[in-house]
Parts: C-alpha cells; sequence; structure tokens
C-alpha cells in the first residue's frame, strides 16, 4: 500500500523524523506517539502537505515525487483541528471538496445524516464549534474514492456519541472499498468497534509496527 523510502523531515535544520525503508500494508492503522514524536508530521507529508526528502509511493504506482496529482487524488486527509473558510457554509465546502476529489452525487448525506450535521450546514463555518469543525473535516476526507485516508487525531473534540459512528465509516468503507486508514494518537487504541487494527509507533523519530 505505503512504502516510504530514505524519509528525512527536518525542522531548521534539526532531523525530527527518519524512516529508511517502511512498508504499510493495506488495512487500518493506528499511529501512536507521545505529543511532539512527530505524529503529524508523517501524516502531513504522507497527505503531500509539507516537504520531505526521499519518497512515498502508493499501491507501488504512484510516487509522491513524481506523480504529485495522481497520488494527492487517491489520498485524503484530516487535520487534528481543522481551519477552514470562516465565509463559507458547511454545504459550500463540501461541494467544494466534491468537486476536487470527483465524488460521487450525494455520497456525503449518509455520513452527515449519521452524524447529526444537518440542522447547521447551511450556516458559515464561523458560527461551528471545534466539534463540528471536527465532524466537518471527517466527512471532507470520506468524498471522493480514496485509497487512503489519513485521519490525524481523530478522537480529539470528537462527542462520545460521534465514536462508534466514526469506526462505523472506516470498518465499512474499508471492507467495501478496500480503503486503508492512517489514524494517530497519543493513546493506545482501546474498544472492539474496529477490526484488525494494527498499532505502529512513532519512537526515536521514526516507525516501526507494535509487537
Amino acid at each position: 500500500m505505503l512504502r516510504i523510502q530514505h524519509f528525512q523531515k527536518s525542522y531548521n535544520g534539526h532531523p525530527v523524523l527518519h524512516i529508511d525503508d517502511f512498508f504499510i500494508a493495506p488495512g487500518i492503522h493506528w499511529i501512536r506517539g507521545s505529543n511532539g514524536s512527530g505524529k503529524s508530521t508523517f501524516l502531513k507529508t504522507v497527505g503531500g502537505l509539507i516537504s520531505f526528502e526521499g519518497d512515498i509511493v502508493l499501491n507501488e504506482a504512484l510516487s509522491l515525487k513524481q506523480q504529485p496529482t495522481a497520488y494527492r487524488s487517491a489520498v485524503n486527509f484530516a487535520e487534528a483541528e481543522p481551519l477552514f473558510p470562516d465565509f463559507l457554509t458547511g454545504i459550500e465546502l463540501i461541494q467544494l471538496f466534491k468537486t476536487a476529489k470527483n465524488a460521487p452525487s450525494g455520497q456525503e448525506q449518509p455520513y452527515v445524516e449519521s452524524m447529526g450535521m444537518t440542522a447547521y450546514l447551511s450556516d458559515r463555518i464561523s458560527s461551528y464549534s471545534s466539534g463540528m469543525l471536527k465532524k466537518l473535516a471527517l466527512v471532507l476526507a470520506f468524498m471522493g474514492r480514496p485509497a487512503c485516508i489519513l485521519l490525524d487525531e481523530p478522537l480529539t473534540t470528537l462527542d462520545v456519541d460521534s465514536l462508534p459512528v466514526l469506526y462505523s465509516w472506516i470498518a465499512d468503507l474499508h471492507q467495501q472499498a478496500g480503503t486503508t486508514f492512517l489514524l494517530s494518537s497519543h493513546q493506545a487504541f482501546e474498544g472492539d468497534l474496529l477490526p484488525n487494527v494494527r498499532e505502529i509507533l512513532v519512537e526515536r523519530a521514526t516507525l516501526h509496527y507494535s509487537a
């Protein structure tokens, strides 16, 4: 699914993450590490949002460095603390993402309804709470036909009732479309709402699978 090769990310000349060669198989992966360990940096580089040295290859075919447009079209990303233009409504932002991702008509409806978002989507984003913004970011990450979805701290600001809803989205899309998921958190994964979750640890500025 994802091959990370000769990867290095530095800030102000200080290396924060170094990966010689690491393969992430298709599936649902829980990326765990302490605050500041590089989880968000890793997801943002995989999502093609920030620069890095090396390369990331999707499905042994799409190189982020050599085919950046095609690669980014196949990978969706949701920020830990999303920021969107205040002057847009939720409906308008969803339509923008659907156009960019060539999403099917009405694809957003089951997601919006299951998260209880219908009542406020026509309001401007400036009026949204942090929890409402998080739900909107999650809906956007599921638009189109992504091969891989990256969710940075997806549980942050999400209410308890919405957690099983999100897990059902992930399980269903993985089962139906084979979509791979990378979810980051500083917490260990708990619960049985997601099947066969494999944990990847971010430690000592690199990645390794949990035993």
